[in-house]
């Protein structure tokens, strides 16, 4: 399904949200600092400052959001939405000192602040130091200080044949944009194959869809120049070349090398941490690869009142690792500041809710539809690709929302099987239109897997099997391919089957009752 999509028309459709916004309790007296505004750092203080916590949040820049502002391109995200969104956390009595980049954590932490929070990414891209790198750096641009040059209205323009180096998001919002500002020829040309890539499905799709070719198995040798002027880069053609336990290698084909004509090459091979104004003498311990020796649930560093969080803490990721790691990271402040042990995350809620109404009715919609994914709608290419602040996807009106929406197959309503209830009578199974419940002896699961009504193909999808049935035989059903209409329990004469929804509430900072610290 589309969920981002349709998330997306909720955002849309929405009226004024204001009043849905946490509320404030009273100051308790700590302050909070958070490095950086990007996604990390504004959940952490979305979820302290409800709880009375002073927050405050540094950043570089003039506005927040981090590399969601300054990377994410004006097509992608029109900056009026990022506006409104960081508003919303920055209204909540966050206060944020914009233009002020911390340049030492020393100093920092002599500001007596009860815990900090690093959550300023990863800023530095990766260079490619090959032949001609030097003499044609004119031409030769990192991808991600690229983007935001692109962002600020600092670059206007590029050149007509224009190469792209690298396999990931930022690769592809690097060839996209070079396509609005004037690039005419186009390539992302990538080391790996292109399943390997690590750009996202979609990402890889909407590149291709406007017309941005994607050259595989070609490792970058040399920028060709003459004169400082760049002409092109050279690439050795390999292919992939697995060993008996899988490792893949990439080996020459022995073919000549490839040149590609350019006039600019984005460099978007990859980022890294860097931490100039953390010095290494201030108790924060640091790994071989430079980046900080954290605690993976805690997220917390070698000095307890310190943090980490998103690209910061373990490398690149994405947004929603980001806003993850926000969401844990302030669970650790909040029992840190209780005296708790940060590494006991209180758990989640959940619960099951019965969904039967009657005996042929369910309280959730259990149809289910073999339409596919609908296509969302984009701006007209014409239109799209003549500016860089044109938005290209459109998002779906409320009538393709709500087909899409009935895609669902109600992955929150369980098949609930009740042992002591079931008779055997195999009714369940004749009735079920998936083939997926099997009434056998138990085995182990590569036995039980062969004894299937239907065979479970998805080896990765634990199977579902009862406890012992009356005959000694159990209940064995194929998760992955269950639709969660509801028909087993519909006409199951005893009751044994029941669809139930679940429901996961993650656990919020401001828990540290849960256990057992005192609040």
């Amino acid at each position: 399904m589309a969920i981002c999509r349709l998330k997306r028309v909720a955002a849309d459709m929405k009226d004024d949200v204001r009043a849905r916004m946490p509320r404030i309790a009273p100051a308790n007296g700590r302050r909070i600092a958070c490095i950086g505004a990007g996604p990390a750092s504004l959940t952490v203080a979305r979820d302290l400052a409800p709880l009375g916590y002073q927050v405050t949040v540094y950043d570089g820049e003039a506005k927040a959001g981090g590399f969601i502002r300054t990377q994410i391109p004006r097509f992608r995200l029109p900056e009026s939405v990022i506006d409104e969104e960081t508003g919303y956390i920055l209204d909540l009595g966050v206060e944020f000192r914009s233009g002020e980049r911390i340049a030492s954590m020393q100093v920092l932490m002599a500001q007596e602040y009860d815990a900090i929070f690093v959550g300023c990414g990863a800023p530095r891209g990766r260079n490619l130091d090959l032949p001609g790198r030097q003499e044609a750096a004119a031409s030769i641009h990192i991808g991600i200080d690229w983007l935001a040059s692109v962002s600020f209205g600092h670059i206007t323009q590029v050149g007509k044949r224009v190469i792209v180096l690298g396999g990931g998001n930022t690769a592809m919002d690097c060839c996209r944009s070079a396509r609005r500002l004037g690039g005419e020829d186009v390539k992302v040309i990538v080391r790996s194959g292109f399943d390997e890539m690590k750009a996202s499905p979609w990402e890889k799709e909407d590149a291709m869809h406007e017309g941005i070719p994607i050259v595989n198995f070609h490792v970058p040798k040399a920028f060709v120049q003459q004169g400082g002027k760049l002409l092109g880069m050279t690439f050795e053609i390999v292919q992939a070349v697995y060993d008996d336990k899988g490792k893949r290698s990439l080996v020459p084909t022995g073919e000549k090398d490839a040149f590609f004509a350019c006039d600019d090459v984005l460099v978007a091979v990859g980022q890294e941490n860097a931490f100039p104004w953390i010095e290494r003498d201030c108790g924060i311990a640091f790994d071989e690869r430079g980046l900080p020796k954290l605690d993976p649930t805690s997220l917390q560093s070698s000095v307890p009142n310190v943090f980490f969080g998103g690209d910061s803490a373990f490398g690149p990721k994405n947004i929603i690792t980001a806003v993850a790691h926000g969401h844990d990271a302030a669970v650790s402040i909040d029992l840190f500041l209780h005296d708790g042990d940060v590494r006991v995350r209180p758990d989640p809620m959940t619960n099951l809710v019965s969904q039967k109404m009657g005996i042929h009715e369910w309280s959730y919609d259990n149809d289910t539809a073999n339409d596919t994914r609908y296509k969302v709608p984009w701006a007209k290419a014409e239109k799209a690709l003549a500016s860089i602040k044109v938005e290209v996807e459109l998002g779906f009106d409320v009538a393709t929302a709500i087909k899409e929406a009935g895609r669902c197959l109600n992955c929150d309503v369980q098949t609930v099987f009740a042992e002591p209830l079931c008779i055997e009578c195999d009714a369940c199974v004749d009735i079920c239109p998936m083939d997926c419940i099997t009434f056998t002896a138990n085995g182990d699961e590569p036995d039980l897997r062969t004894r299937l009504k239907a065979p479970a193909l998805n080896l990765a999808q634990d199977l579902y099997v009862s406890a012992g049935l009356k005959t000694g035989r159990v209940m064995v059903k194929d998760e992955d391919v269950c639709l969660h209409c509801g028909l087993c329990a519909e006409r199951c004469p005893t009751g044994a089957w029941d669809m139930q929804k679940f429901l996961l509430k993650m656990t919020p900072a401001g828990t540290a009752a849960q256990v057992g610290v005192p609040a």
